[in-house]
């Protein structure tokens, strides 16, 4: 048998916290299902502002657009500010934000992304071995029909569950905003720990870091728990973590490429920042 993987034990703990489903977001309108437009409002400071009114946006909008009202467009800004979210129009139609990305900002938020991608491989490259030793001629028993049900069932369990709901939905798009409010202008230990930061982990909301911490510390007792389980059900759980890990990983890649390329923060996803001191 595999004695237990400690990077297995640190991801599944750090990485699997949205799993739960928590979230620190407020209530934002519902997502247009057509991509954002770019207006072609020249970067000026009363655009970052917001200044202008949704008549002067339907002046500069295509006419089958503009005339139907219920038109997507996308709010400039970003600059040095570390706020990324989403607004809405009067009509309720959301608005992305430009994440004006610059060489620091995108080395700063490669590396907390990546980092983040980086524990969440070597978790799944040491758990990996376990799920599959039933299946490893020499390795272990073969599994009944009913073992071998509750592996497949298991693998969708954790394939919706956490891979879908809890990463997909909440924990990789809150990587990928909080990686991108990174810069050279950053606190040093904000850069250096930055795939701890993009994890909420330090420098958020209060209420984001209770939730972060408590149900880390929450699945690290579960895993060391599991890691107890006998053959074969040991190896269910952690084929059922495998998939989860494998599809946060893609997401989080997917996620942090669509932003790079578009220009455009994730949408209502709230990076759980503190409020600036006065």
């Amino acid at each position: 048998m595999h004695s237990p993987p400690s990077f297995a034990l640190i991801g599944a703990a750090l990485l699997s916290n949205l799993a739960s489903g928590f979230s620190c977001t407020d209530s934002v309108p519902p997502l247009p299902k057509s991509a954002f437009l770019r207006n072609p409002l020249h970067h000026s400071p009363s655009c970052r502002t917001n200044s202008y009114s949704e008549e002067n946006f339907r002046q500069r909008i295509p006419g089958d657009l503009s005339s139907s009202g219920n038109f997507p467009v996308m709010a400039r800004g970003g600059g040095d500010g570390t706020a990324l979210s989403a607004a809405a129009t009067g009509d309720g139609t959301a608005v992305g934000q430009d994440l004006n990305l610059t060489t620091g900002k995108v080395l700063a938020s490669l590396w907390g992304a990546s980092g983040v991608v980086y524990i969440l491989a070597k978790a799944i490259k040491r758990v990996l071995p376990i799920a599959l030793e039933p299946f490893i001629k020499g390795e272990g028993v073969p599994l009944t029909q009913f073992q071998l049900a509750a592996y497949l069932i298991t693998c969708v369990w954790f394939a919706y569950v956490e891979g879908y709901k809890g990463f997909q939905l909440k924990f990789s798009p809150l990587v990928v905003s909080r990686s991108f409010t990174l810069g050279f202008s950053s606190p040093i230990h904000h850069l250096l720990l930055a795939p701890l930061y993009s994890m909420a982990l330090f420098h958020a909301t209060k209420k984001r870091m209770i939730v972060s911490w408590s149900v880390s510390i929450g699945v690290a007792a579960v895993v060391a728990a599991v890691k107890r389980l006998p053959y074969p059900w040991r190896n269910i759980v952690d084929a059922g973590v495998v998939i989860g890990l494998t599809w946060g990983t893609v997401s989080i890649l997917g996620g942090y490429i669509i932003s790079l390329v578009t220009g455009i923060a994730p949408i209502d996803v709230d990076p759980a920042l503190p409020e600036k001191k006065e």
